[in-house]
């Protein structure tokens, strides 16, 4: 076996040697052809790539879905980006929606009633949510406000596009504000364009359900939903969200503030209203009439009797 082992060495060697060197000939002639700059040669190179290039289609196939491979990659990259800046465009746009719309119902209040007094004391504090607290069983963050900025437990908060919740607890420097996803918010509202009062209850989701519901036939998915100030707790027509059907096929609320990105939020100084405790007094008191005078008596003996 060891001297067929070194027969076919023999005989291999030569071979392998001759076709390392045709090749390398053949390497340097392609070479050289294609460094000539002749008509003659020019023409040879154009017939040789004419009749060789086109049966080589099935080898650039790889090469060229790898192309388009990479080609399709930047191009859906470039349209993640482009997505991703249009949903910011869009929060903006949001805002600004419901900010038109808000002043759009202001303006048309104030066309209809003309001699309309605004509320000068609606105003707002503006503060940075420190800590998100956030957890199964309580949903509320901390803003670094408090009494020392005339902070009243209570009062709404709001971030740039809709209600967040309200002030339930004051420190000095600090406020706690439980959100209206918590599970001990219970705010009334009003579904518009219905007119439709609600009760929005929160239950530890980002869609809380409406309960105490007038009429729910007159309710779609889409309606605008706004505090509706009953109670004195809110301040009226403040954005909460849009209704929405849920998954349990319960009217649910989607709230507009984004309650992923909670940085700033603004709280609504909402002082009490005077309040009337003796209506009566408002009008003035009725005189009963005079009885009719009898034959013959006068006037004091009618009163006396």
């Amino acid at each position: 076996m060891a001297r067929d082992r070194n027969s076919d060495e023999v005989y291999v060697r030569p071979i392998r040697r001759l076709l390392v060197g045709v090749l390398v000939l053949f390497m340097l002639a392609v070479f050289l052809i294609w460094r000539i700059d002749s008509p003659r040669v020019e023409r040879f190179r154009a017939a040789v790539i004419d009749r060789v290039v086109p049966s080589f289609d099935w080898a650039m196939a790889p090469v060229n879905g790898v192309a388009h491979l990479i080609s399709d990659f930047q191009s859906y990259q470039r349209l993640a980006e482009q997505n991703q800046e249009l949903r910011r465009e869009l929060q903006d746009m949001k805002a600004w929606r419901e900010a038109a719309i808000q002043l759009e119902e202001e303006n048309a209040k104030l066309r209809d009633l003309n001699n309309v007094r605004l509320d000068p004391q609606l105003t707002a504090v503006t503060g940075v949510v420190l800590v998100d607290s956030g957890s199964p069983f309580r949903q509320s963050v901390l803003l670094n406000v408090g009494a020392r900025d005339g902070i009243v437990d209570g009062w709404a908060t709001m971030d740039g596009i809709g209600l967040v919740g309200r002030i339930s607890g004051v420190g000095n420097t600090t406020s706690r504000v439980i959100l209206l996803t918590d599970t001990s918010s219970r705010i009334p509202v009003i579904i518009q364009p219905s007119g439709q009062r609600a009760v929005l209850v929160g239950d530890n989701t980002i869609t809380p359900p409406i309960e105490f519901l007038e009429d729910p036939d007159q309710v779609r998915p889409g309606d605008r939903v706004v505090s509706s100030g009953d109670g004195g707790v809110f301040p009226a027509d403040i954005l909460v969200g849009q209704v929405a059907l849920g998954s349990d096929r319960r009217l649910r609320v989607r709230l507009s503030a984004d309650y992923e990105r909670l940085e700033f939020l603004r709280v609504l100084r909402n002082h009490p209203r005077e309040s009337i405790s003796d209506p009566g007094g408002l009008l003035a008191p009725v005189t009963p009439p005079p009885l009719p005078l009898a034959e013959g008596a006068t006037e004091a003996e009618a009163t006396d009797g």
